[in-house]
């Protein structure tokens, strides 16, 4: 189950429409090197490899296991797909929380996912190498982003303090509409969160633009509001003349999606 809802948030994440320079079913934003067919094959073949996460978290396996395990996923995504890092931040971020709720085995309390990973594995996260190619050692480098590994050393509070309420909310805003409270959460992770994919692409002016666009979306309503798509949509085509694409925050939403996706066990996906 709780492989089967990491590989499913991905795809989630891929089918909700309007994200700002993000690959979608639609189009591929910012992106010239991967597609939706591309995201989606590499979701569900890290599905298997999910379970291996949440197998390892059951058996209260050490950081180096984990982090192991999740090179050597990389490694297999990256020879699959010809080099290109499509979901490098999430078999880190969905790995991690994975092994969290694999941990907590049959009494799986999102609320406590944060507690678990954060006492855990969180000194070890932070003790651990960092990677010096990657995006986010760049952005820390050159901007002191904190980054994905600061994310998951604290329990992802971005996830529970930021994507959650927001997803949750405008569920209850927007019942019907399968896009609203996804797009919504997206939004406000862009608005609030320094995404070193975004200061990788377009510095600290990019990652300041991108979130004054977020804020001003969510200010006027944001998915409240009739003419939300519209808006929205005017946002992603700014984006993608800016070549932005906040990579870090769709991880984000991927993770927000699965925490809310376990509160829900008996619920079909």
């Amino acid at each position: 189950m709780i492989a089967d809802r990491a590989a499913d948030a991905l795809l989630k994440e891929l089918d909700a429409w309007r994200k700002p320079g993000l690959v979608s079913r639609i189009d591929s934003g910012s992106h010239n090197d991967m597609d939706a067919d591309l995201l989606a094959t590499s979701a569900e073949t890290l599905r298997s490899f999910f379970v291996e996460f949440a197998a390892a978290g059951q058996h209260d396996a050490p950081m180096e296991e984990l982090r192991e395990l999740g090179l050597r996923v990389e490694a297999a995504m990256l020879a699959a797909r010809g080099g290109v890092n499509m979901h490098r931040g999430a078999i880190f971020g969905l790995g991690l929380l994975c092994a969290a709720a694999g941990y907590m085995q049959s009494a799986i309390v999102p609320s406590r996912v944060a507690e678990v990973l954060r006492r855990r594995w969180g000194h070890a996260i932070m003790r651990g190498p960092s990677p010096l190619f990657s995006h986010g050692a760049a952005a820390l480098r050159q901007h002191g982003a904190g980054g994905a590994r600061a994310e998951a050393a604290a329990g992802f509070c971005s996830v529970h303090e930021i994507g959650l309420p927001a997803l949750q909310r405008d569920r209850l805003l927007r019942p019907d509409d399968r896009d609203a409270a996804a797009v919504q959460a997206c939004f406000a992770l862009i608005a609030t969160v320094q995404d070193t994919n975004l200061l990788h692409r377009g510095g600290a002016e990019g990652q300041q633009i991108a979130a004054a666009m977020a804020e001003a979306f969510l200010g006027r309503g944001g998915v409240g509001m009739m003419d939300w798509r519209e808006r929205a949509a005017a946002a992603h085509a700014a984006f993608v003349a800016l070549g932005l694409s906040p990579g870090g925050c769709a991880d984000l939403l991927a993770m927000t999606l699965f925490v809310d996706s376990i509160s829900r066990p008996g619920e079909r996906q």
